[in-house]
């Protein structure tokens, strides 16, 4: 297997998948419209996009469920910056791990680098 020059390859995602923007109004992360041309580019459709409340003070669980409690097996979740998953990287990690063990595919558009991996943290 010969991994593709073209720099493309990030924008791959499983065959039907549906995308999902998650765009989070916070001090810590870029401007909501910022964050919401991010995901243009990428190919989320935004014609039904909601200007998002401000977080509220939840449980983590919480807002997991809210946040996420749509989303199914093969969809694909995109966010901006990886910080919109969580309010510290303990959060992040656990959000990431919850979502891929059902099956959602984490895009990061912002992490530093020039094309989509894996997220560490």
């Amino acid at each position: 297997m010969e991994l593709q020059r073209d720099g493309e390859w990030w924008r791959a995602r499983p065959e039907g998948a549906r995308l999902v923007g998650l765009v989070v109004a916070r001090d810590d992360l870029p401007p909501i419209v910022e964050q919401r041309a991010d995901l243009a580019r990428f190919g989320v459709s935004i014609h039904d996009f909601r200007h998002p409340a401000p977080e509220t003070h939840e449980t983590w669980e919480q807002r997991l469920e809210r946040s996420f409690g749509r989303l199914e097996r093969g969809d694909v979740l995109v966010v901006a910056n990886r910080h919109a998953l969580g309010r510290g990287l303990d959060e992040e990690a656990r959000t990431i791990a919850s979502l891929r063990s059902r099956g959602v595919v984490v895009k990061v558009l912002r992490h530093g680098a020039n094309h989509l991996a894996d997220v560490e943290v």
